[in-house]
This record gives C-alpha cells, structure tokens and sequence, in this order.
C-alpha cells in the first residue's frame, strides 16, 4: 500500500470515529498544555528570583544579630571598624538598621522602610540615583537629617515630576528631613527584606538616635572584593566576631547574596521538577487511552484487516495504518495543548502567577504527546499486524 492510501484510510477512520477520538485526546491535550504551563511557571519564578537578587551584588555579606541562646548580643561600630581594618577579603562594609515609620509630606502619608546607614551602602546594594545624591559620611557624622527617598515614595508624592523632591522636607517620626536624593526603580530584594523604592535612607546616626533607639538590632552589610573572596570574606568575620564576643558568636548569623541565591533557584527547579512529574503521568494517561481506543478500533476494524490483507497488503502496512492514527491523534492532542497554552497564559498573568513561555516547553510538550501516543499505539498496531486473514475474515 503507498502512503497515501494508508493515509486515506487513517483519516476516514477518525473522520467516523470524532466523538470517541477527540475525547481520547483529551488527555494528550491537558498532559502537554500542563508540561507547557509547568515549564512557563518554573521559568517565571526563576525570573523572579534572578530580577529580586539583580540589584544585590553577588558579593554581598549579611551579619545580623540576635540568635543562639538569650540572643542579647548587639552588633557596634566597633566591630565595623574592626571588619574594615582587618578583614582583607572586604572591600567595603556599612552598618545598618531598618524600622518601619509613617513618612509624611503635607497631608499625605504612606507607611514605609526606614533604613539607616553609611555612603557605603550604595556600592554594597547597587543603588542608582535618579536624581540627586547619596548620604555620605559629613552628613553622618554632623547627624545631618538628611533622606534618600525611593521611586515609589517620590511618585507618591510628587506625582510624574520625582526630580521636584530634591530640596523638599518630609517628616519621619516628628522630625523633618530634607530630600537630598530620589532612587531609581529597584523592586523588592530577599537579601534587604524590603523594597528600596518604598524606602527611605537616612544616616546611620540619625536613625540610631531618633528612629530606632535603644531597640535598634542593627547589622552589618558587607562586599567582598570579588566572588572568589566571598568564602574567606566570611571566614574573616566569624574570627573578627570570635574575638569581639567569645562563646557568645553563635549569636550571630552570616549569609551571602550568592548561597542565597542559588538556593532560591533550586527550589524554584525542584517545584517545576515535581509539577513536570504530575504533567508526565497526566500525558501517560493519555496515552494509555489512546491505546484502548486502538485496541476497540482493531475489534471493530478486524474484518477490515482481513480484507486488506487477503488483497495484498503487507503486515507492515497494517502496522503503519494503526501506528500512524496513533501519532496522528497525539500530535493533534499536543498542537491544541499548545494553542490552549496560548490562551490560558494571560489569564493566569492576571491573576498574579507569572509565566514566561518558552520555544523549547512548546517543543518538548509536542514531542512528548507525540512519543507517549506512539509509544502506547505500538502494541494494538502490531496486534492488529499479526491478525491472519482467514481469521480476521471469519470474525464476527
């Protein structure tokens, strides 16, 4: 038989079967719209985990305080300036606390980040200024009430026009600070635990004395010189911490931008691992209907096969015929998974789950739907191959 004849014949067999054939496909449809789908989530969280770290360099060492047993233990400039002096691996270091504070401009008011800190911390957390200037160490020391705002915080109020901030007075906590700088679009970073354009920078100091007092649980923000210097960076610290605080460094924890980060991106892989697990047995499935539709097709078809054999077609044809219906209906299966994929992906967008499609989820989701229908349709098709004649003939 030629190509063509066994394709005829295929075709008319769907063609006369739609109903049963389409809800065969079903599940070939939701097993590679689900590969689809799983694959787009899992890239889309690992987006998001690379856009939250993006404006952390990878150097980046936190030392926090506060655990282990009574957890009393606070962090002081004086180990800062022990950090700078004798950790070599550092290239630069800032003390840091953060309280949450209404920020005021005439009548309104928003709730946000308060962060006090050092000129180093721009370089540390890679914050760009859109207009102005950083605080820098002058104004730390002579306890300037000075305030770098965030994007959000300026477009709140002051509209389009961020750059009219500059030289303007907000109120933190009763007091009034002068806006001497308005931060580019950052969004939000794990590493910081806040975002930085809801937030407000102002010296070290002056939030030591008028925002946090004495409940300031202060930390301290560090850069490594490079990536290479991140692990003896931290080495370095824990020995600095030892010596400043004897049996009671365990109350200290150290993380780094980059451990953190990976392990951010392997969980994220580990969830589209486990959700491609369910897409897989869900095609599975799928293929496993497509081969008892196969088998009832090779019942129903028998006599079929009989008469086709008994005029000289050849058991390889008789296996193409059934094999080739069985990759038809899957690819079928994964072309509408794909275009259902199309439609489904802004909704879900809308409701906040982001999703980045991808060239190879659609590759992989057809070539699976195909390889699972092939895979299951290969049994009835060689059944029906080994039929003889004069049996198939005589069945009733």
């Amino acid at each position: 038989m030629s190509f063509v004849e066994i394709l005829r014949s295929v075709l008319i067999n769907i063609k006369g079967n739609k109903g049963k054939v389409f809800l065969t496909t079903l599940g070939i449809i939701v097993g590679s719209l689900t590969i689809i789908l799983v694959l787009a989530i899992g890239k889309g969280s690992q987006v998001s985990v690379e856009e939250q770290f993006k404006s952390l360099n990878v150097g980046t060492i936190q030392i926090t305080t506060g655990f282990g047993k009574g957890g009393t233990e606070k962090l002081t400039t004086e180990e800062l300036d022990t950090i700078k002096e004798e950790a070599t691996s550092i290239k630069k270091a800032s003390m840091v606390i953060m309280s949450k504070g209404n920020v005021n401009y005439y009548n309104m008011s928003m709730s946000a980040s308060i962060v006090g800190g050092t000129e180093e911390l721009k370089e540390i957390n890679n914050l760009t200024l859109l207009h102005g200037e950083f605080i820098n160490g002058e104004q730390n020391d002579d306890m300037e009430k000075v305030a770098v705002i965030g994007y959000d915080l300026a477009e709140l109020f002051f509209e389009e026009n961020v750059a009219d901030a500059l030289g303007e007075k907000i109120i933190i906590s009763g007091k009034r600070y002068e806006v001497i700088g308005v931060l580019n679009q950052l969004g939000d970073s794990p590493m910081r635990g806040f975002s930085p354009d809801e937030g407000v920078f102002i010296p070290y100091k002056v939030g030591e004395k008028y925002i946090t007092g004495r409940m300031a649980r202060p930390m301290i923000l560090a850069l490594a010189k490079d990536v290479d210097h991140v692990e003896s960076a931290i080495e370095e610290v824990e020995i600095i911490l030892q010596k400043s605080f004897k049996d009671k460094s365990d109350q200290f924890r150290i993380m780094d931008a980059g451990n953190k980060l990976q392990s951010a991106k392997d969980s994220a892989k580990t969830m589209t691992l486990m959700l491609f697990s369910v897409a897989t047995v869900v095609l599975i499935v799928g293929g496993i209907g497509i081969m008892n539709v196969l088998f009832v097709s090779v019942k129903e078809r028998t006599k079929e096969i009989g008469i086709l054999k008994a005029i000289g077609a050849k058991r390889k044809d008789i296996l193409f015929i059934f094999l080739l219906e069985a990759m038809i209906i899957s690819a079928a299966g994964g072309i509408l998974g794909i275009i259902g994929s199309v439609f489904i992906m802004p909704i879900m967008s809308y409701f906040n789950v982001r999703v980045v499609p991808s060239l190879f989820g659609y590759t992989l989701a057809f070539l699976f739907s195909v390889g699972i229908g092939t895979f299951f349709g290969y049994y009835p098709a060689a059944k029906a191959s080994t039929l003889k004649p004069i049996d198939a003939l005589n069945y009733e």
